[in-house]
């Protein structure tokens, strides 16, 4: 009997504390990938390290101790025990691990809360709608308190508004407790705005790894460039990716003289006012300037003027029109502690939503990458 390779000459490396979304149709291998990174599957060849522990040359007690310490899985359809309350249900991995029973209920009812779920504890699975359920197979994985957590199409049996409320909880949730998480999904939308890299699988291969910018910006190939096609790339793409350098910048302590010299030299009416860190103080205007250094004074104390409504790099571009729009300044983009990045004039991003609807580039992009973990596996046809 011939035999047909389900996954072949896949190699990744997953970051701690990431998103790595692995993507790919019906028949792609991502299901087959996943149940060999927690063992139910084993490789014909290569190897799948877990903390430089290869799980391939692991077997019996040593595979179920690594699965109950160290990956735990949510799955598409929920898993749940219907005969067990929603508390049981969370507790079961602790419980699996011979947790004492008050210790499992507790860290459980924690994390019931953690999803949502506080005072739905002494419910019956059948008794919560699919997005709860879901919530409660999260609840479980996050009490096992495991590194990593592998989610098998977990958000694929529900309806498009409760998936979109799952995917908030799930960023809302790794924003505060930072596990590495591989997330297999179908669909792409989901894979872009969840994933930290996406992996993208076709007949068991890699086609790209990389950001979702990076594959919306740099596709490896045709079968990638076509598959992202319509993506609404002003829902993927960031200020980061749209922003000028900032050019029209002055340091607070610098003066009128340095302020005129700057806009004069840049041709503009205005310069962006920084401290010696770079933290955006605010704006200073040509004229006030100007009539700042016919009056002799040697600062800028009561010409810079505040009320700027800068953006984090990571604003999505369909986000930023508005703000484009109704600012006669370009839109200043700073990080959190207010250092000032770049600047979004109006023109720029008209020119890369041009590029946007054109399938084009709006900046450069890191090359994809691909590193240590090889896996391999053939299965019947």
């Amino acid at each position: 009997m011939g035999v047909t390779a389900a996954v072949a000459d896949v190699s990744f490396e997953v970051n701690e504390g990431e998103i790595f979304v692995v993507m790919g149709l019906s028949g792609s291998g991502k299901s087959t990938l996943i149940r060999m990174l927690n063992g139910l599957l084993e490789p014909t060849a290569g190897s799948i390290e877990i903390d430089g522990v290869d799980i391939t040359a692991i077997g019996g007690k040593d595979l179920r101790r690594l699965r109950q310490e160290k990956v735990s899985m949510v799955f598409q359809h929920f898993a749940l025990f219907p005969h067990r309350t929603v508390l049981e249900n969370a507790a079961y991995g602790l419980e699996v691990r011979n947790v004492p029973k008050q210790e499992r209920l507790t860290k459980a009812k924690e994390f019931l809360a953690y999803v949502g779920l506080d005072g739905w504890e002494d419910r019956y699975p059948d008794q919560l709608s699919g997005g709860m359920q879901q919530r409660v197979g999260i609840a479980r994985a996050l009490a096992a308190e495991t590194d990593i957590l592998l989610m098998d199409e977990a958000f694929s049996a529900l309806d498009p508004l409760i998936r979109r409320e799952m995917q908030d909880l799930l960023l809302e949730l790794q924003g505060e407790l930072g596990k590495t998480i591989v997330f297999i999904t179908h669909d792409l939308n989901e894979a872009m705005r969840l994933g930290d890299r996406v992996a993208m699988l076709r007949n068991g291969r890699v086609m790209q790894i990389g950001t979702a910018e990076e594959i919306l910006t740099d596709p490896a190939n045709d079968y990638v460039a076509q598959f992202v096609a319509d993506v609404d790339r002003t829902r993927i793409l960031t200020a980061r990716s749209v922003m000028d350098k900032p050019i029209s910048v002055v340091d607070a302590n610098g003066g009128p003289r340095a302020a005129v010299r700057v806009m004069r030299e840049q041709q503009t009416s205005f310069a962006f006012v920084v401290s010696r860190d770079r933290r955006l103080v605010g704006v200073v205007f040509a004229e006030p300037a100007a009539k700042a250094v016919r009056e002799g004074h040697n600062t800028l104390d009561g010409i810079i003027e505040d009320g700027l409504q800068p953006v984090d790099p990571d604003t999505a571009v369909a986000d930023l029109f508005t703000l484009c729009a109704e600012s006669p300044l370009p839109v200043p983009v700073t990080d959190r502690t207010d250092k000032l990045l770049g600047v979004i004039p109006r023109v720029t991003l008209l020119a890369a939503l041009g590029n946007l609807n054109g399938n084009g580039h709006t900046g450069e992009a890191a090359p994809a990458s691909a590193a240590t973990a090889h896996t391999e596996v053939t299965a019947d046809a």
